[in-house]
């Protein structure tokens, strides 16, 4: 059973959809050797960000997480990813699109970019840190670029293992 510690507050979290395993497998079997390539950590599922933000202290576990700093090494948790990812799902879109958007961007100066993929049609939002604040993009049918890693990503492929899901290549 795994928990998010969050302002003091322990929260049980609960197990993920077939559609969830296999976007998250997907994708990071996307983006895998860009990060052996430098030298970065990709984590799935299992561990957890650590963060403070608004005079509270956090650890969160997102379906993705890419560390590249070498001193942020602790066992258990990472303190300055670069890339977080969560896909999305009725029981946890509102915390991902909220309470975990401002935390990550508010209490991770090593955060680059944050995505939120959906998992019942093939969208996925980036938000994205810039010199002075965060954009945000949507990205359907085009592939997108992941500053993180210099790594462009096929929408299609985060989506392909989804049996009864149509995606852009095989549709007529």
């Amino acid at each position: 059973l795994r928990h998010e510690y969050i302002g003091g507050e322990v929260y049980a979290m609960t197990g993920a959809s077939d559609r969830h395993g296999l976007i998250v497998n997907a994708l990071a079997f996307a983006l895998t050797p860009a990060v052996r390539k430098r030298g970065c950590q990709l984590f799935s599922n299992d561990m957890k960000v650590h963060l403070h933000y608004a005079g509270e202290e956090a650890f969160y576990y997102p379906d993705l997480l890419l560390a590249c700093d070498p001193d942020d090494r602790a066992p258990y948790y990472r303190e300055k990813p670069c890339l977080i990812i969560e896909v999305l799902s009725k029981t946890t879109e509102r915390i991902d699109r909220q309470e975990k958007l401002y935390a990550y961007t508010a209490g991770l100066a090593s955060l680059r970019e944050y995505l939120l993929v959906a998992q019942d049609r093939q969208h996925i939002e980036i938000y994205r840190r810039t010199d002075t604040d965060w954009t945000h993009e949507i990205v359907e049918r085009e592939d997108f670029h992941l500053d993180c890693l210099n790594l462009d990503v096929l929408v299609d492929s985060v989506y392909e293992d989804l049996e009864d899901f149509e995606v852009s290549s095989s549709a007529p």
